[in-house]
Formats: structure tokens, C-alpha cells, sequence
């Protein structure tokens, strides 16, 4: 068994624990900005291809001194770096955290790779070229007091870039946070879903690939372990064809995203069309105020803005009070949900909260707030 470690956006450490658990992980552990797991190569994989909270999952090879610069250079050095790289591969080298002797992320990281190719050249009289855009290897460094931990990032480009996004609004929700919310909601494959704010359509567009059991994986064209000497394309095809096998093909429930700005909605279009759903999802051009129920229940959830990248908070108060109003005059018999950074509007619903579920979007401290219509 390997040791892991998932980074994950803050306040989502523990949704993306209960993820990792259903997914096969044991020995799960949440801690800040990530989750301690364990498990096989096969596990490895299937966390990449199926998470849709995880930006990387990282692979622990060592913890080695890290007292000051020399003493850093040396522990790596012990390390048998040619289990993973040879000369012909390509690497790269981030860090994350810091000592009173290694305060500098860049430095840290330049010991770290010197030891590395250091090591190389005495031992083949060559060494690996370094590529940070897109290495062969990359290798993530993490400075906890006197200890570094050295890991292998796996995934490559954080997760939550699905590759299905090249048209975005201008305050876009990461897709690993909207999937969050929606698993933080009531809402099953067997409701209605509706976003009557829905930007680009990154909610509706994540609810649609757990309504179709679709693997987020699957759009993302490399992942970091195809490139290590111990990838086992075999075992990854196996379970690219189990995920592609596992899906299903329509969706019996209206999932519906509407906007009032006729071009973000031809934005959400083409993102829907880039990973297969531009006949699964509705997207319709409409004001808040002429919004209609698609079905005599089920789910809204919505991210207005709330006056930080958009807006004011004194342009937006009537808007929060328009979304009050037409769930309590219209959706009777749904739940909405609401994600706001800002207490003074979300006042101005008007309506009565069953739930409030603390939510990051970014570091921005937000709420989640549930609304049950009677």
C-alpha cells in the first residue's frame, strides 16, 4: 500500500474524504487543504480518473531532514532517484511551505532538483532536462518544521481543469467546488436541477455528469503517472473502458441553467457541447424575473454575485430579493440553494434558512444557504 495525499480547495476536506472512502481509499485522514489516504496503483488511478473534488493526488516517497539548505540537498540525495527518473525523462520541482532557514519556495526547490541531477550525473554522466510546463516527472516538496516531505504529483494539471471550459464568464465557480456544493445538496439523478444564474453552466454541467456517471477524467488528455517508469497502461486502459462502459446515455430529469446574457449562455452551450451534453442540458435565455419551474419539484442551486468581483452590494440587494421572492412565490414544493459571500445580502432573501453550510470559494470565507419551499 502507497501512501497518498489529495489537495483540495479549503472547507472541502471533508467531502473529499467521503469521496475518497466510496472510491476504495483506506486509512483516510483530512487535514488542512487535503486528505491523507492509502492504496494501490489501481487506486491511484481511479482517484485521477473519477474525482470530482481533488485538484492532485500526490505520492509520498520520503521524509528527509530539511534543517537548512545543505542538510536539504543531502537528504535528497539519499534517495534513489533513478526508481523514478532516468536522464531521457524530463522534471521539475515545486514546494510548498517554509523554515526559518528555507523561507523561499523557489530555492527550496532549486536544492531539491540540483540534488536530483547532481545525483544523475555521477551516476550516468548525464541528466534530465528540466521542463516545467509539462515535465516527465514532477516532483512536490512540502517543508513541515525540519522535515520535507518529497512526493510525486500524479495527476499533472490540477484536476479540476476538466478541459471541457474554454468559454468562461467572468466569475466562474472551479468545477471541483461546484461539484462539491451539489454533493452538499439534497439533490439526486431523480430531481429537476435549475440554475437560474448560471454563468458559463459549470453547476448544471457537473450535476449532468454525476446524473450520467460520467468519470471527469476522461476529458483530460494526460495525466502525470503516464509518464513515470512505473505506468501500467494496461491497468489504466482497464479502467478507462470500465468508466466509459459505466455511463449512462439520457438523462429522465429536466437539468436546466437560464441567464439573462445571451452570449454567457452561448458560453455555457459550447462547454456543454465540448464534453458530450449539448442534448442533455437545457440553456435558455431569461431574465430572473420571467424564471418558471421545469417540474412540480426538485433542486435550484445558484452562486449570485455578491459583491466582490461583480457588482455592488447596494446593486445587488434588489437581485437577492427578487430570488427570495420567486422561490416563495413559485417553487413551492423545491429546495434552493444559495452560495453567498456576503451576510447583508443574503439578508435580503427575505426567506427563512433550514441549512447554512460554511463554504470556501477560493479564500473567500461564503455560505451555502438551504432553502426548503412550502
Amino acid at each position: 500500500m502507497n501512501d497518498y495525499f489529495a489537495t483540495v480547495a479549503r472547507g472541502l476536506e471533508e467531502t473529499a474524504a467521503q469521496e475518497l472512502i466510496a472510491l476504495g481509499a483506506t486509512e483516510v485522514k483530512t487535514d488542512f487543504l487535503g486528505v491523507y489516504f492509502q492504496g494501490n496503483q489501481e487506486l491511484l488511478y481511479r482517484v485521477n480518473l473519477w474525482s470530482r473534488t481533488i485538484f492532485r493526488v500526490l505520492v509520498k516517497i520520503d521524509k528527509v531532514k530539511s534543517f537548512d539548505a545543505q542538510s536539504l540537498y543531502k537528504s535528497v540525495q539519499t534517495i534513489d532517484w533513478s526508481a523514478y527518473l532516468n536522464p531521457e525523462m524530463t522534471l521539475a520541482v515545486t514546494c510548498t511551505g517554509k523554515n526559518k532557514q528555507l523561507n523561499h519556495s523557489h530555492f527550496t526547490a532549486l536544492q531539491i532538483k540540483n540534488a536530483i541531477v547532481d545525483q544523475q550525473q555521477k551516476q550516468y554522466n548525464k541528466r534530465s532536462d528540466i521542463n516545467a510546463e509539462a515535465p516527465d516527472l514532477l516532483v512536490n516538496a512540502h517543508i513541515d518544521n525540519n522535515r520535507c516531505i518529497i512526493s510525486l504529483d500524479s495527476s499533472g494539471s490540477s484536476l479540476h481543469r476538466r478541459g471541457y471550459r474554454p468559454a468562461m464568464g467572468r466569475a466562474p465557480l472551479k468545477e471541483t467546488l461546484a461539484a462539491a456544493l451539489i454533493q452538499m445538496t439534497d439533490w439526486t439523478p431523480e430531481l429537476a436541477f435549475f440554475d437560474p444564474l448560471c454563468g458559463s453552466g459549470t453547476l448544471p454541467i457537473e450535476a449532468a455528469m454525476q446524473a450520467l456517471n460520467i468519470a471527469p477524467g476522461l476529458y483530460k488528455s494526460q495525466f502525470g503517472f503516464q509518464t513515470w517508469l512505473d505506468y501500467d497502461e494496461t491497468l489504466w486502459n482497464k479502467l478507462v473502458t470500465e468508466a466509459k462502459n459505466s455511463q449512462l446515455k439520457t438523462i429522465d430529469i429536466p437539468i436546466i441553467g437560464s441567464d439573462r446574457d445571451f452570449e454567457i449562455i452561448d458560453q455555457a452551450y459550447t462547454n456543454a457541447e465540448n464534453c458530450g451534453l449539448g442534448e442533455q442540458i437545457q440553456f435558455m435565455q431569461k431574465e430572473l424575473s420571467e424564471v418558471q419551474p421545469p417540474a412540480e419539484k426538485g433542486v435550484i442551486i445558484c452562486n449570485p454575485p455578491y459583491g466582490q468581483r461583480l457588482g455592488t452590494t447596494e446593486e445587488l440587494e434588489d437581485l437577492y430579493k427578487m430570488l427570495g421572492d420567486i422561490f416563495k412565490q413559485r417553487f413551492k414544493g423545491w429546495t434552493a440553494y444559495i452560495l453567498t459571500g456576503n451576510k447583508q445580502l443574503a439578508k435580503k432573501v427575505g426567506l427563512r434558512t433550514s441549512q447554512r453550510i460554511p463554504v470556501y470559494n477560493g479564500s473567500l470565507a461564503c455560505t451555502l444557504l438551504k432553502y426548503e419551499l412550502y
